[in-house]
């Protein structure tokens, strides 16, 4: 392996990387082909002693993939935990917090198709965001209202899913930003 090679791939592999963190937006599994992506590298090119160049080491470690994957669970747990508390702080049923969570999910898909076409990649990312967001609100709201709640309820559920929602796919990202970061770190600097 030469050097140009290694770095080559290193590169591919962080844009590979940034973009399974972009796809958190969508609520896609982002945070978790990182360290898959990051598996790969380490066995195609694992961390030797003896293979320093500058005094820097080429090669993953695969402790580096552990971390990684305990930072994916680390995401998951933050954004479901931000996810059912706005919900849950206003009494949300489980069938509203299913529900918000379906919701998300197809309303971040639809608002990334919609807001595409009219701004390619930030209006992509806006529009994931924004109708994850309203999706949340409304899955909560139509669950509130299948269980039989009043409107100010169902509101207020709703409002609580939609914040909570905004807040998961935050946290989500920062962990995200965090994995990528630690694996460029790992590729071009120890």
């Amino acid at each position: 392996m030469t050097e140009a090679v290694y770095y080559l791939l290193a590169v591919l592999l962080i844009l590979a990387a940034l973009g399974c963190w972009l796809a958190n937006v969508l609520t896609l599994p982002g945070n978790w082909v990182i360290p898959l992506l990051a598996g790969g590298f380490a066995w195609a090119y694992p961390a030797q002693p003896g293979a320093v160049v500058a005094a820097k080491t080429l090669g993953i470690s695969w402790m580096v993939v552990w971390v990684l994957l305990g930072l994916a669970v680390l995401g998951e747990l933050l954004e479901l935990a931000a996810g059912m508390a706005g919900a849950a702080r206003q009494g949300a049923s489980r069938r509203a917090m299913a529900l918000s969570l379906v919701g998300s999910f197809v309303g971040s898909m639809v608002g990334a198709i919609l807001l595409s076409g009219v701004f390619p990649l930030v209006g992509t990312l806006v529009g994931a965001v924004a109708g994850g967001a309203g999706g949340a609100f409304g899955g909560a709201y139509l669950g509130e209202w299948w269980k039989g709640r009043n409107s100010p309820d169902r509101l207020a559920v709703g409002r609580g899913a939609l914040l909570g929602r905004v807040l998961g796919t935050l946290s989500k990202l920062l962990v995200g930003a965090t994995m990528v970061t630690v694996l460029a770190i790992s590729a071009f600097l120890e």
